[in-house]
């Protein structure tokens, strides 16, 4: 199959609807910026073919995508019980940035994918790395992706600036016993990690050991996480990725998928390749409307899915 033409057909297909609906993330000041007509799409196949197309190596905030990468960095040092004991692992059916329900269930987050849960695993990664944990979550994403990567330090100060909901969640959590830490160091990195600043084309590069049983996507001997750990994630991602929208993503598009509110998607299909998408407009539930809709037309062309 050919990937490359596959994806500049989706591009071609889209473009005259970039923009036009939905809207960018703009309670995030350095988001609300972004040009809504942007759109760019990638992907990496297990054997390392790589095709791209529209703006798919413009780097872009990755935001919430970036939980897929904090929640493999600390199964990759932590046992299970001390990574698990304080979140679950169940769609939560609520906005990814719902208090309700952190109250309801005592401080303890329905899944690793929503902020309540991210920040939890934030909390995780200081008790590994202490003061170094910003540059080491930036070496990890480098080491995955072949190259370097680095915060958008303007994106990071914006995050800081407007997220007084996850300085709640964060304190609510604390309140609870549910964090060790400072509660402004482990929010320091979890606004860094969500203003990571990738591609389409590095993001399905360093995602490449989910498609690959855990695998490092350059190289064949190391693993990133077991074989065990690579299905978990996948799992996860499948129920839980992609906010309160997971059923209508597996129903549509039938991919382990993970997005962010800067417009990111990946999508892993395993043992075939890992695809990214970016188009900073967003629907209701926070999710790229373009982006969903090049994930369907992949899906629905390649006959490319787990079920």
């Amino acid at each position: 199959m050919n990937f490359q033409t596959v994806l500049d057909d989706i591009a071609e297909a889209l473009a005259p609807e970039a923009g036009r609906e939905g809207e960018v993330a703009r309670y995030i000041p350095a988001l609300a910026r972004v040009d809504a007509r942007r759109f760019g799409i990638a992907l990496r196949t297990r054997e390392g073919e790589e095709a791209a197309a529209g703006d798919g190596r413009t780097p872009f905030s990755i935001q919430s995508i970036s939980k897929l990468f904090t929640l493999t960095l600390a199964m990759r040092h932590l046992p299970e019980a001390a990574l698990w004991e304080r979140i679950g692992r169940e769609p939560s059916g609520n906005p990814f940035n719902s208090l309700v329900q952190l109250e309801s269930e005592h401080g303890k987050p329905r899944n690793p994918f929503i902020n309540a849960g991210a920040i939890a695993v934030a909390d995780r990664i200081v008790s590994l790395y202490g003061g170094d944990a910003k540059g080491s979550l930036a070496g990890f994403m480098s080491h995955l992706a072949g190259e370097p990567v680095d915060f958008d330090r303007e994106v990071a100060a914006s995050e800081a600036s407007t997220g007084f909901r996850n300085v709640a969640l964060a304190n609510f959590m604390k309140s609870f016993g549910k964090l060790d830490h400072d509660v402004g160091a482990v929010l320091d990195l979890y606004f860094h990690q969500c203003a990571l600043s990738m591609s389409c084309l590095q993001l399905a590069r360093a995602a490449g050991y989910l498609c690959r049983d855990g695998v490092h996507p350059f190289d064949v001997g190391e693993n990133v996480v077991t074989e065990r750990q690579a299905r978990r994630i996948n799992a996860l991602m499948l129920t839980c990725g992609t906010y309160d929208a997971a059923g209508d993503f597996a129903f549509r598009i039938g991919l382990p998928c993970k997005s962010g509110v800067g417009g990111g998607i990946v999508a892993v299909v395993p043992d075939r390749l890992t695809l990214a998408v970016w188009s900073p407009a967003l629907d209701a539930t926070g999710n790229s409307l373009l982006g969903m809709k090049a994930l369907e037309m992949f899906a629905a062309r390649t006959g490319l899915s787990v079920f």
